[in-house]
């Protein structure tokens, strides 16, 4: 790790927490940022002691999705497309994971936190999905794990406007485990792990195993499609245009209800 990380795992009484601590770079998907998070990722997942691990980023911006460096590289042809391996990782963590989603998270920050086994937004904050804005279509799992969260219909219209909901808007909507206070959300999220640590490490990867199945198989078969269609969305020029045009830092648009 760096002497001023990106990305900090702790680990305490069998709960981990993995904390987006990249305030300059908006928890921004760009590469680096994206290399020390597959590390701690990766360290957790060789972990044998915790039982459970909340999933936090800042208190006003849980994650900024792509990076615009990363896209406009993308678009302009600098790099070939391809998929973060970001969600099948947290996916695939052998101990369930809770989302604490304080601040706003846009496009791919979203669904990394939506990839969570158990998530608590903010009522203030405000949650979308702008790739279409940004001129490609939905990546990162989005068209398969985006449902799982809010439901078909709100989905759809999620992905095909790329309007930004506030967390009250879910409250009486899809199948987010609680919608609080900001102020409260690390709170809740940190009482939910507690009422994991007594249980038994090897009862509860078994259990995390099939809970987790139908979100595993519902990502590997959007990400193949969205495959597809990224590399569709990039051969455009109309893309660059976009991205250099609409891409903002996340704090939450102006497209909001």
């Amino acid at each position: 790790m760096t002497d001023d990380p990106r990305v900090r795992l702790t680990i305490e009484d069998g709960v981990a927490e993995l904390w987006m601590c990249d305030e300059a770079g908006n928890n921004s998907f760009s590469r680096v940022f994206v290399d020390e998070l597959l590390a701690r990722l990766a360290e957790l997942s060789r972990d044998g002691e915790a039982k459970v691990c909340v999933v936090r980023g800042l208190p006003e911006l849980f994650s900024a999705g792509g990076d615009q460096g990363v896209l406009l590289d993308l678009a302009e042809g600098r790099i070939a497309p391809y998929d973060l391996e970001l969600t099948r990782n947290l996916i695939e963590l052998p101990i369930p994971t809770i989302a604490a989603i304080e601040g706003h998270a846009v496009g791919g920050g979203l669904i990394f936190g939506l990839a969570c086994d158990m998530v608590v937004l903010a009522r203030e904050s405000r949650y979308g999905t702008n790739f279409m804005d940004l001129g490609f279509t939905p990546g990162m799992g989005t068209t398969g794990l985006l449902q799982f969260a809010v439901g078909h219909y709100l989905a759809s219209e999620m992905m095909y406007g790329c309007q930004y909901f506030k967390g009250s808007h879910f409250e009486q909507r899809g199948n987010i485990n609680y919608v609080v206070e900001r102020a409260k959300v690390l709170a809740r999220a940190r009482k939910l792990a507690a009422r994991f640590t007594d249980k038994p490490r090897f009862a509860i990867e078994l259990l995390k195993r099939q809970l987790a199945l139908p979100r595993r198989l519902a990502f590997e078969q959007a990400r193949t499609v969205e495959s597809m269609m990224h590399q569709v969305c990039f051969g455009s020029p109309e893309t660059s245009a976009r991205i250099r045009e609409n891409y903002n830092p996340g704090r939450g648009g102006s497209n909001t209800d």
